[in-house]
């Protein structure tokens, strides 16, 4: 796929040989550039997950750079953000550091802390098999050069996988990872299976997560072991044509659509079957799961709000049912009601999940795609 052949490509360019695609693919010859006894790492020398396209702007951009002037300016802007993008690796250091710029001196915003919007987010792999969070970066201006943690108990002789979530709500100009001089360090390049594919809006972005390994790709992405693609746009998640078009170039797993909450009802009407039947018609065969909107946690209080709910959970399913009597196969319906649960208590600002909010939407989410990837 093409995905693949810039991958191979920016490896063979940075001076890598015999690359291996595989799952978990890996390469050990890489030099470090040494400082003050800490070797550093570019790891646009091996590849970071999460990006969709080769044909970037910058590197860590979520679109490619022909859809600039294709998109509207604000999915464009939005795009420079580097969330769901991960980077994998193995070492043996007792410590890992960061040295990554911020394209954005905006760090934080009011309703999500700079953990979120601007952090790193590092899992390690454990003895079953699960990748556990360990640390999260906490910048406080747009260089960041940091020591995640140190002095970390010792994993396996050839060392402890970890992931690195990147930033949800701020773009990266460069990242490098650096660890103990002298320590053994295993680049993990981008697995090439199909990813799941996630369009939507902010709550895909990642508002309001606490920090980028809570996001609804990230929580999935774990817990099926496999790459996502998160195309969340916020504020302009909005079922556009354009963005039909990219998402069919990408070649997926399973495509998540899961735009509702940027939408009014007659714009569900009119967008839904038009933006399905595009994705399908470009990819015939990959499941395509429809999401309806989640409900404000306020919403009993505002009857306003529940019309709206209303309005668009039934415009949606009315397309759902239409594809599916037209012979469209392969879709799968996620209702929307309970994606945030029935207390209340899974939103930061009634809209936005929290860090339990996200856990009940990954989960709800699961009950679509276990069937279809386990």
């Amino acid at each position: 796929m093409k995905r693949r052949t810039f991958i191979q490509s920016s490896l063979m360019t940075a001076g890598f040989c015999s690359i291996g695609m595989g799952r978990g693919g890996r390469s050990p010859l890489l030099t470090p550039k040494t400082e003050n006894g800490v070797d550093w790492y570019d790891v646009q020398q091996w590849g970071i997950e999460g990006r969709g396209f080769g044909d970037t702007e910058s590197y860590f951009d979520r679109l490619p750079a022909r859809a600039k002037g294709t998109v509207r300016d604000a999915v464009w802007s939005l795009s420079r953000h580097s969330a769901g993008m991960s980077v994998r690796f193995k070492t043996t250091s007792p410590d890992v550091h960061v040295d990554y710029m911020l394209r954005s001196p905006s760090l934080s915003m009011f309703h999500m802390p700079a953990t979120g919007v601007s952090g790193i987010d590092f899992y390690g792999r454990v003895e079953d098999g699960s990748d556990r969070w360990i640390q999260v970066t906490r910048p406080q201006k747009q260089h960041v050069v940091a020591r995640v943690f140190g002095g970390i108990d010792p994993g396996p002789e050839h060392g402890r996988l970890y992931t690195a979530y990147l930033p949800l709500y701020n773009g990266v100009e460069k990242l490098r990872i650096g660890v103990k001089q002298g320590a053994t360090f295993t680049p993990m390049l981008p697995r090439a299976e199909k990813p799941i594919v996630f369009y939507g809006t902010s709550i895909m972005h990642g508002a309001c997560a606490s920090r980028p390994g809570m996001s609804i790709s990230a929580i999935l992405g774990r817990r099926y072991d496999m790459p996502t693609v998160n195309l969340g746009f916020s504020g302009n998640g909005r079922l556009e044509m354009e963005l039909a078009e990219l998402m069919g170039e990408i070649d997926a797993a399973v495509y998540c659509v899961d735009c509702l909450p940027n939408l009014q009802p007659m714009q569900v009407a009119e967008r839904t079957i038009p933006f399905i039947k595009r994705l399908r018609e470009i990819q015939p065969e990959a499941a395509i799961v429809m999401v309806e909107d989640r409900w404000f946690t306020n919403s009993r209080f505002f009857s306003s709000t529940r019309t709206r709910h209303e309005g668009n959970q039934k415009a949606f399913l009315a397309g759902y049912q239409a594809l599916v009597k037209a012979g469209i196969e392969g879709l799968h319906y996620l209702k929307g009601v309970e994606l945030l649960g029935k207390d209340g208590e899974a939103a930061t600002d009634g809209s936005h999940p929290n860090d339990l909010g996200f856990m009940r939407y990954a989960d709800a989410y699961a009950n679509v795609l276990d069937p279809l990837l386990k």
